[in-house]
């Protein structure tokens, strides 16, 4: 079900072909493409900072906040560090299965790990010597971003802190590597990947879904993740339809919101829940006498995730993260569907 080797493999044969094409194309018309691996240097990136400009083809990258190393590793560039998994890291070497996998088919080194728990270590990051920094998907600030820059270029988000969808990231590090080409083909492979997992799903098809929070100690409120997570966007990617008061926050900067158990009314514009938590979590809910009330809940349709486990962890999507949990999560969120008549 999960396969990370066999697709890493297809999406670096994907970039490979776009890569060898782009450069016969190059050689034709003698231009000078920054879609080329490494011919097309320097390079600016725009962010959310402002721009970065790469001066050469990176040889050492670095890594910060979450699945960054996705995304390189899924160009082939073996990070030399980056952050340790605390949330869904089963055997606590803190590396991701999926990350694991593909530094093993790449043959590399596992990198350097620097813990992130209480923010963005910059003097680990500069003991890594890298000469490329990589954060597109992140909540970097200001200050956290002048720091970084000054040990090397430094790539962070496009617009919104947290706010970076999978083909973003792809886009600003395939910029910063130098291989926009392989990017568009990494991209176009990954989209094939959701088609061809979602295309038997009917359950799916005009099903509003919604990215929630539940905490069975306080069902005083529940919290639900914004359009501006990527979480929340994702499962449009898969087929569902965003719930009114989800779409509503579309303009927000911020990624969490709650909505209180008085007013839990507002939350039967989802059909289904996609959450964190278990059976007797849900059966708490559906006890409680005013969240119990909402539709999904009461007849639970629901996708529920253990938490703190890779799967958990992989719905945050990326390049690797994609590929690696895309069959077991289209199937846990059609079951919930298939529940709403």
């Amino acid at each position: 079900m999960k396969g990370t080797p066999l697709r890493l493999t297809r999406i670096l044969a994907a970039a490979a072909l776009a890569f060898g094409l782009t450069a016969c194309a190059s050689s034709d018309d003698d231009s000078d493409s920054a879609g080329s691996s490494g011919d097309g240097f320097p390079v600016t990136v725009e962010h959310a900072f402002g721009t970065t400009e790469i001066p050469s083809e990176p040889q050492r990258v670095a890594t910060v906040a979450w699945s960054n190393q996705d995304t390189a590793l899924a160009f082939g560039v073996v990070p030399v560090g980056m952050p340790k998994a605390t949330y869904g890291d089963d055997d606590t070497d803190g590396i991701h299965p999926w990350v694991k996998d593909a530094i093993d088919e790449l043959g590399g080194e596992t990198p350097a790990m620097y813990d992130e728990t209480d923010g963005i270590d910059a003097a680990a990051v500069a003991q890594t010597e890298p000469d490329l920094i990589l954060a597109p998907n992140s909540g970097l600030t200001k200050e956290e971003y002048e720091t970084l820059s000054k040990i090397a270029p430094t790539v962070a988000y496009p617009d919104k802190a947290w706010g970076t969808t999978w083909r973003q990231a792809i886009e600003l590090t395939g910029e910063a590597l130098g291989k926009t080409d392989e990017a568009d083909a990494m991209i176009a492979d990954l989209e094939k990947q959701i088609d061809d997992a979602t295309a038997d799903r009917p359950e799916i098809e005009g099903k509003s879904a919604v990215m929630s929070w539940i905490d069975p100690s306080d069902l005083s409120k529940v919290g639900y993740y914004t359009a501006h997570d990527t979480r929340a966007s994702f499962l449009n990617d898969l087929g569902f339809e965003t719930p009114d008061f989800v779409d509503a926050s579309k303009d927000s900067d911020k990624f969490f919101l709650e909505i209180s158990a008085e007013k839990a009314d507002e939350l039967n514009g989802a059909d289904v829940f996609v959450g964190y938590g278990d059976d007797a979590a849900l059966k708490k809910v559906q006890a409680d006498p005013l969240l119990g009330k909402v539709t999904a809940f009461e007849r639970g349709s629901a996708a529920l995730l253990k938490d703190n486990t890779p799967l958990a962890a992989a719905v945050s999507p990326s390049a690797l993260s994609i590929p690696w949990m895309l069959d077991e999560y289209v199937t846990l969120l059609a079951d919930a569907a298939a529940k709403v008549k």
